[in-house]
């Protein structure tokens, strides 16, 4: 096989893997590598997502897609699904190269080998080795992500985290300042620390709030936001921090997954519907504009009408900013894919259907909300019409302003209408930058 030049990275799923295929990206640029679209890339690496039987699927879908177009094309297989399957991805897709989330800073030197004619596997999960590999950052947006953790112990018995990125491990304090830093030298006015229990960070006697109290003395970083978290972890330094950090933006993403305490001891979620509730007071005691996003499972085995119901009692209860739902998926080798009463696929097509009204009418009644209202938006990209710029609320929203300034300009808009999915603003007064 004749050794790539140009590489194309696709992420699927979450935030981390965003930030794993920008790392990944950034290490084989270092190596050599230049960076391409994907059709014409000699290399496309596919970062990919366990978290439901669909989005793995789709891994095998786009790779017999892509043999079948480019059949010179190299293909490697990072993130979860090659963690979780390894080899079988070697033996069932017939790929080039195989590497987990915490090997990838591996992945110029797996190319190298693959390129000799033997596929490359590295499923190591070495203690956050990968970081002190990877290239110093360089050039980014206005809005950055910055992994501060990694892992779960919680065992959520419908999830796989545990099983495909190990156990919890939080990055040294002394590294995440110095990455902060490196982002905003550049280009980065805001930050969004990640972890698949990002609350759970500590290092050196610190814990989040502290760490991001240490991120807000950083001069030219204007927001910082985090996700994402479980109630477990929701300290009061973390709360008293969105109390006194005027960078720390009025949002904070809580999964709960379901309003019944039956159903929440099933999922080993160890919190309860009241203990979440009274979370979220706490929260909004210090910072009443604050926007909440959260997670929801419907149809997890055994869950009756009753206790759905008592899930859309919660929604309302709450009224979310913005949420995500999903339909429970079994994964294989979780304790929840083997649980009696797993319940019908129409029963939960029904259930996130009714269940999605009720979140999208709390969003679209949030976003009214914020209509009158002035703020700062940070611009991020240019809208779908010529002159638009859209930039990001602190409550996370979309704002779409004619003629708006460029890419990284925090300004200041008056909000004048909300749509669906997003705000429009009419310019009010830039910040500087």
């Amino acid at each position: 096989m004749t050794a790539p030049k140009t590489f194309h990275v696709k992420s699927f799923g979450c935030q981390m893997n965003v930030y794993d295929g920008e790392r990944m990206a950034e290490a084989m640029a270092a190596a050599g590598y230049t960076a391409a679209a994907g059709e014409d890339a000699d290399l496309v690496v596919l970062n990919t997502c366990h978290i439901r039987e669909r989005a793995t699927e789709k891994v095998y879908s786009d790779i017999g897609r892509m043999k079948k177009d480019r059949p010179d094309q190299m293909i490697a297989v990072a993130g979860c699904v090659a963690q979780a399957e390894g080899a079988e991805i070697v033996r069932r897709a017939k790929v080039d190269v195989v590497v987990g989330p915490q090997a990838y800073h591996n992945l110029p030197q797996l190319v190298a080998d693959a390129a000799k004619g033997t596929a490359a596997i590295d499923t190591d999960m070495p203690a956050l080795s990968k970081f002190g590999a990877l290239p110093a950052r360089r050039r980014v947006g206005p809005s950055a992500f910055l992994t501060v953790q990694e892992g779960c112990d919680k065992f959520c018995t419908y999830c796989v985290v545990p099983y495909t990125r190990g156990a919890e491990i939080s990055r040294p304090f002394a590294a995440i300042v110095d990455e902060a830093k490196a982002l905003v030298d550049a280009g980065a006015k805001e930050i969004t620390l990640l972890g698949q229990n990002v609350n759970a960070w500590g290092s050196d006697g610190e814990d989040l709030g502290s760490l991001i109290r240490t991120l807000d003395t950083i001069p030219g970083l204007k927001r910082i936001r985090y996700t994402t978290s479980h109630p477990n972890d929701m300290t009061q330094g973390l709360i008293d921090a969105h109390r006194d950090v005027e960078t720390l933006m009025p949002f904070l993403h809580l999964p709960v997954q379901s309003g019944s305490d039956r159903i929440l001891k099933a999922m080993n979620r160890s919190h309860t519907r009241d203990s979440y509730l009274r979370i979220l007071d706490r929260v909004r005691a210090v910072r009443p504009d604050i926007a909440l996003s959260g997670d929801f499972i419907v149809g997890f085995p055994g869950e009756t009408e009753a206790e759905f119901a008592d899930t859309l009692s919660l929604v309302a209860e709450v009224g979310h900013a913005f949420a995500f739902s999903f339909k429970y998926s079994p994964r294989p080798g979780t304790p929840a894919a083997d649980l009696p009463d797993q319940i019908a696929p129409q029963v939960m097509v029904e259930r996130l259907a009714r269940l999605q009204e009720a979140l999208g009418r709390d969003q679209s009644a949030f976003n009214a909300a914020t209509v009158g209202k002035r703020c700062a938006i940070l611009i991020e990209r240019p809208g779908r019409k010529p002159g638009q710029m859209i930039g990001k609320s602190p409550w996370l929203q979309s704002v779409v302003v004619e003629n708006g300034p460029a890419i990284g300009t925090l300004l200041e808009v008056a909000i004048t209408g909300s749509g669906p999915n997003a705000l429009f603003g009419t310019p009010v007064l830039a910040r500087a930058a």
